[in-house]
């Protein structure tokens, strides 16, 4: 064997430098540390926390320094439990501000990144968290909320640090700065978790406090330590060490390898310990010294922090004092046994005596002692019991004893009768031969006895009073009462049963989840007390429905980590007490029932198939047909609750269209998890879910009327319809008809289904033309009976139109043989339509409004302007329409030639390929051959070549399309907005969907493709700043022929036209760029930017400072893009 120095370090035995160096483990088993105890700890019953819990620490003199390795950042799940809620609070104080800042920041972010351009995101992500900090600081009301200038600093301190370390976890997500920057990845990941337990447990009990008030703020925030201490103190190892050093240090992990070091931990201590107590001092100042109970508040509030620091130290908390196990064992008992004593004797002065004074049937001084041993004992044994200490004959005799004597006396103050004392005793020797001998029969001896003193106990102090709580009577709930009890008490003893008979702590969880669910509904949803003709309102807090449901699930999730109930079984409890919840969000009183069978149909994808990757663990056909029908089924059932989930919403009911869409929302949101996880890889099974989540959605815009034959009218719908309600608060509401809305629904998905390729229409012509008349048909008549009301010849030509429309539409993206041949006669067609329905409508719509004679001067008036506005609105209506049209044409003949061009050049490309791989295709596999010339026998007859042949007028008709639709566009824009300036800049880009031709646009090509845009932009605007300035001196004057030279309106018209002439350099220099992309002298753009300042700074029409800055922003993009083409030209040299 080779001699250790010779040896590598991974094959060396480890030989601690210290004998009582302590060893951790990673196991979560007792039995992974030897000897059975926790890491720095001798208790046999610590754990591991996990992979990413603290393993072990060796002395810093025994490691050498820990390698850097980059990696995901492990621990987003512990960060985002503080973090998140926290961000959602911070969004709530600075309102609609920071949520509209922080969005437009988090877009540019993540464009940035999708761009690859990983710094740029970076830096967006912190300029958003910047800008949304600021707008918080405007737009929150911190000081009228605290009345205090130095507490709103405070708080706008912490706000303020929140958002820095919420950038911090952020900036960890980030790979390229693990690599650049590894010690600043480790800086900021100490810096987050010695940050975040502090700054999160203050904004939870600011938040807590907000909502609940101020009296117990000290105890959250006491809460909130604990639990972030126990997330974030307890060492933990860090992200972006080499896992690979466990094996260098003999299963131990270096200190260096921890995210915090002594000072941060020790921190930690002090904020734990301390600060509940200090923000006590300072928020009850005046009242701490007044009572026993606030004294008692004082002791509690530091004692207990030190109770759970004691007891986190079984997990490696206090690893910074001492890393002798002996040394830490003595610390936790001897100083666990002084705060042990003094929260016992607080709490009997703070909550037993001051609470439950009434149910203690011992006098005093009697009283005191026996609430004292009973308190205080029972606090030892469970210490005792939690530090491990009973384990053996002497201490396991001890523990008896301590637990028949506290059983005892517990009965004696609740004044158990004398001569039952002996059951009390009994079952405290029952339970303690049970903790220490695990004897299976003890235990359910002592849930027997246990049983029978809570029932007595209930009855002798509940069971006579008249009182109806929760709309029944006290004594029924008792009885529930007792049942849960006696369940609770059983189904410890049940989990450790053999595993044959699992299925009875499977039945006992879930009757009690059951039983729970039962007590918490009818507390929540009938919170009213009677008795003795007092009535009061009593609400069932909402946060003892959120402890419980929490509490059931993490006891589930316990119980199925080790074992000991199915997944059939953790699937039902987790939907029980998961539907719980739902009560807080909906007022009804079936919620909890509905929610339960929605999550038990919904959930099986999730919870019973769980293991993705093995093929037991997928669904087979016909199991989802069944999970989709049971999914259904279940939304069917529970649409009473939907009707008043939604009547709750909107506040009056719902319609039976509304109804109907919600569910079918539901029913294919709910089969979402069958399909993503189990048949992700059938199309068909997708393009149905799209299809069936459409139809709901249209459903719910649309509402469209249901028969009343088929429509659900059960009492409780009926009851809310026929409500008087809604005639006193709306009055009587003309209905209109909405059943054209079934036509736009059937177009709708149509489309849908024919995108899908669930309808074939690609592959069979008759299909497709039938589908594109049938199309056009419903859109038609749907618009029509919506917009257009007057006249059946104004009817039929709108039909004609959209069926022209769509069958245009339809063969140009599926051409067919005959297609190319007759699409441009449909398109002259459609255009020839245009101004025959333009022109129709006003005429149809003035004999039909004047149709019925003039009754006197006043009305004729009346009805004449009526009816010009009547024509005005309607023919507005027809250019909207038209403008679309024509939109949609050019879209589509633009993405076609696209396509082809594509295809032009992939085929160029192949037959290049081809060529010049002639001499190797003897190695090419024999299957793509196959494959290849399959697909060229399937390719459709209407090829490329012949596209290009016969399919010629497709530029030119784009190209009247779109000059078509800008025209229109332009017209709406002076009838709806007066001729906005702005609009311009939105309605120019639609002239990007012009293409190259050899009829309208001669050498006009891709490159030229933003020359359109540029220069309608210019001459848009100097026109309409000419058209402005002479109907300026004409309103203010006869006319041109009166003008005064010299005169103000002569002076206004020479300087305004002047200074727009000196915008024209800059705008004619830019559009003769945009044209050849060529380069031009970089002084000309330049020099031309100072005679743009006149003009903006002089003149006195608007339009003209709108051009002298486009001039100013034409030339400098000008010079900044030569400039780029120069540089581009010298790397390529």
């Amino acid at each position: 064997m080779m001699p250790p120095e010779l040896q590598a370090r991974s094959f060396r035995p480890y030989i601690s430098s210290s004998v009582s160096a302590p060893t951790f483990s990673s196991s979560s088993s007792p039995s992974a540390y030897g000897n059975g105890s926790p890491p720095y700890s001798p208790a046999p019953h610590g754990s591991g926390t996990g992979s990413g819990d603290f393993s072990g620490g060796g002395p810093r003199s025994a490691k050498s320094s820990s390698r850097f390795a980059p990696s995901a950042f492990s621990h987003n799940a512990r960060v985002a439990v503080a973090l998140v809620p926290c961000a959602a609070f911070l969004l709530d104080l600075g309102g609609t501000p920071v949520v509209a800042t922080l969005t437009l920041g988090l877009m540019v972010a993540y464009i940035l990144d999708s761009l690859s351009f990983k710094a740029g995101s970076f830096f967006g992500v912190w300029f958003s968290l910047l800008t949304a900090q600021i707008a918080f600081f405007f737009s929150s009301s911190l000081i009228s909320t605290f009345n205090s200038l130095p507490l709103a600093l405070l708080g706008a301190f912490l706000c303020a640090e929140t958002n820095f370390l919420i950038g911090v976890w952020a900036s960890l997500q980030f790979k390229w700065i693990q690599i650049e920057n590894p010690s600043i990845v480790l800086a900021l990941e100490r810096l987050l978790f010695t940050c975040v337990p502090i700054a999160a447990s203050a904004l939870f009990t600011w938040a807590t406090v907000s909502a609940v008030g101020m009296n117990n703020a000290a105890y959250y925030l006491m809460a909130f330590n604990c639990v972030f201490y126990w997330l974030y103190s307890i060492p933990r190892v860090s992200s972006f060490k080499a896992k690979q050093e466990v094996k260098y240090h003999g299963g131990e992990v270096p200190d260096d390898n921890l995210i915090l070091g002594p000072l941060e931990s020790c921190v930690h201590t002090l904020n734990l310990v301390f600060f509940p107590f200090l923000f006590h001092v300072a928020s009850h100042y005046s009242v701490i010294l007044s009572s026993a109970a606030a004294i008692s508040d004082l002791f509690l509030l530091f004692f207990i922090p030190f109770l759970f620091q004691l007891y986190a130290s079984t997990r490696g908390a206090l690893w910074w004092v001492t890393k002798n196990a002996h040394q830490l064992q003595s610390i936790r008992v001897v100083n666990g046994a002084i705060s042990l004593v003094v929260v016992v004797i607080c709490l009997e002065i703070r909550v037993v005596f001051h609470s439950f004074a009434k149910y203690i049937q011992v006098p005093p001084p009697f009283n005191y002692l026996l609430v004292t041993i009973t308190m205080l004992g029972g606090a030892a044994g469970a210490g005792a019991g939690a530090l491990g200490m009973v384990s053996d004959a002497f201490s396991s005799v001890a523990f008896t004893a301590l637990a028949v004597i506290v059983s005892a006396a517990g009965a004696i103050v609740v004044g158990f009768p004398t001569m039952f004392l002996p059951l009390p005793s009994i079952a405290g020797f029952y339970f303690a031969r049970f903790f220490t001998k695990k004897s299976l029969p003890s235990y359910f001896a002592f849930v027997v006895l246990g049983s029978l003193m809570v029932a007595w106990f209930v009855m002798h102090n509940f069971w006579d009073l008249n009182i109806w709580l929760a709309g029944m009577s006290l004594k029924s709930f008792c009885k529930l009462i007792m049942g849960s009890v006696i369940l609770a008490l059983t189904v410890p003893g049940l989990a450790l049963l053999p595993s044959k008979l699992h299925f009875l702590i499977e039945v006992g969880l879930i009757s009690h989840a059951l039983l729970l669910s039962y007590i918490e509904n009818r507390f929540f949803s009938y919170s009213s007390i009677y008795y003795y003709g007092f009535e009061e309102d009593v609400m069932y807090p909402s946060y003892m429905v959120i402890f419980t449901t929490f509490l059931g699930l993490a006891l589930v999730r316990k119980l199925s980590a080790d074992h000991r109930i199915g997944p059939k079984a953790v699937w039902v409890l987790t939907c029980l007490y998961s539907s719980k919840l739902a009560m807080l969000v909906i007022a009804s009183k079936s919620v909890v029932w509905s929610s339960a069978i929605l999550l038990l149909a919904i959930s099986p994808p999730l919870l019973l198939y769980k293991d993705r990757f093995r093929s037991a663990s997928k669904m087979k056909a016909w199991q989802g047909y069944v999970h989709a029908g049971v999914v259904a089924l279940s939304v069917w059932f529970c649409r009473e609750t939907i009707f008043e989930a939604l009547q709750w919403w909107n506040g009056r009911a719902p319609s039976d269209g509304l109804l109907l869409g919600f569910c079918i929302v539901l029913t294919g949101l709910a089969c979402v998890p069958i399909v993503a996880l189990h048949f992700s890889h059938v199309l068909p099974a997708k393009r149905c879910l799209v299809l069936i989540v459409a139809t709901g959605l249209l459903f719910i815009l649309m509402q469209p009327p249901i028969p009343l034959s088929l429509s659900y009218r059960s009492e409780l719908i009926r009851a809310a319809r026929e409500s008087a309600d809604d005639i006193s608060i709306y009055g009587f509401v003309a209905s209109k008809p909405t059943w054209p809305s079934w036509l736009l629904i059937a177009a709708i998905l149509l489309t849908l289904a024919a995108v899908t390729s669930i309808i074939p229409i690609k592959y069979i012509v008759e299909l497709r033309t039938f589908y594109s008349i049938a199309m056009g048909i419903a859109l038609g008549i749907y618009i029509s009976a919506e917009y257009f009301l007057q006249a059946a010849v104004l009817h039929a030509l709108i039909v004609v139109t959209m069926v022209c429309t769509s069958v245009f539409v339809v063969f140009t993206h599926f051409p067919s043989a005959s297609s190319t041949k007759l699409l441009p006669w449909v398109f002259a067609l459609l255009v020839a339509l245009f101004p025959v329905t333009y022109l129709l409508e006003g005429q149809m719509r003035i004999k039909n409004i004047l149709g019925d004679g003039v009754i006197g001067e006043m009305e004729e008036e009346d009805k004449k302007l009526t009816t010009l506005l009547a024509v005005e609105g309607a023919r507005t209506s027809l250019l909207g329409l038209y403008a679309a049209i024509f939109m949609l044409i050019a879209l589509e003949i633009k993405f076609e030639l696209a396509s082809l061009m594509r295809e032009k050049a992939v085929e160029r490309g192949g037959i290049r390929q081809s060529r010049s791989g002639q001499s190797s295709s003897g190695t090419f596999p024999p299957r793509m051959r196959s494959m290849q010339h399959r697909l060229a026998s399937n390719a459709p007859t209407f090829t490329i070549k012949r596209m290009a042949a016969e399919g010629a007028w497709m530029p030119s008709v784009g190209n009247v399309a779109t000059v078509m639709c800008f025209a229109i566009c332009l017209i709406l824009n002076v009838n709806l907005t007066g001729g906005s300036n702005r609009a311009i800049f939105f309605l120019a880009p639609i002239l990007l969907l012009l293409n190259q031709d050899s009829d309208f646009i001669a050498g006009f090509g891709d490159k030229q493709r933003y020359f359109p845009v540029t220069v309608v932009i210019s001459g848009y605007l100097v026109l309409t700043t000419l058209f402005s300035i002479w109907e300026d001196v004409w309103q203010g004057n006869a006319g041109w022929g009166q003008l005064q030279i010299g005169g103000p309106d002569w002076f206004f018209a020479v300087k305004n036209v002047a200074l727009l002439v000196l915008t024209f350099p800059s705008h004619i220099l830019f559009n003769r760029f945009i044209w050849s992309y060529r380069k031009q002298n970089d002084a000309m753009p330049l020099l031309a930017v100072p005679l743009n300042l006149p003009s903006i700074l002089i003149t006195d029409v608007l339009k003209i400072k709108i051009l002298g800055l486009l001039g100013i922003v034409y030339s400098l993009a000008q010079y900044l893009i030569s400039r780029q083409q120069y540089i581009s030209g010298l790397k390529y040299i």
